[in-house]
């Protein structure tokens, strides 16, 4: 649950069953980061970027190949799948029970987990 009000993002142009595995995948993600780095502000970016960049083999690559399947190039199909797992990222945060304030992160939405 975030503790602010935000802005959501609830149609991605994928079906349901690629959507749930997502928003799956990324709770899991989400729930290893706050488990080892409790303290710490994380963006969709520090869980599925940098080291974690190669998407081929998970549910997230759906959302590269909507893009690449839309006629976008590879670049440009990277940038627009990576913009849309912040807005999946924000929704499964919203429907967590958990608690979460959110911040800026440097050119990103950043995520902080409040235990209670």
């Amino acid at each position: 649950m975030l503790i602010k009000e935000s802005k959501l993002r609830y149609e991605f142009h994928i079906n349901y069953e690629e959507l749930t595995s997502i928003k799956n995948f990324i709770q899991g993600a989400v729930y290893c980061w706050i488990k080892n780095r409790k303290d710490e502000i994380f963006a969709a970016r520090d869980l599925f970027g940098g080291d974690n960049y190669d998407w081929n083999g998970t549910p997230l690559i759906a959302l590269y190949n909507k893009h690449i399947n839309q006629g976008k190039n590879e670049n440009s199909a990277v940038d627009e799948a990576g913009k849309d797992v912040g807005w999946i990222l924000k929704l499964v945060l919203y429907e967590d029970q958990r608690l979460f304030d959110t911040c800026d992160a440097g050119m990103a939405r950043g995520y902080k987990w409040l235990p209670r």
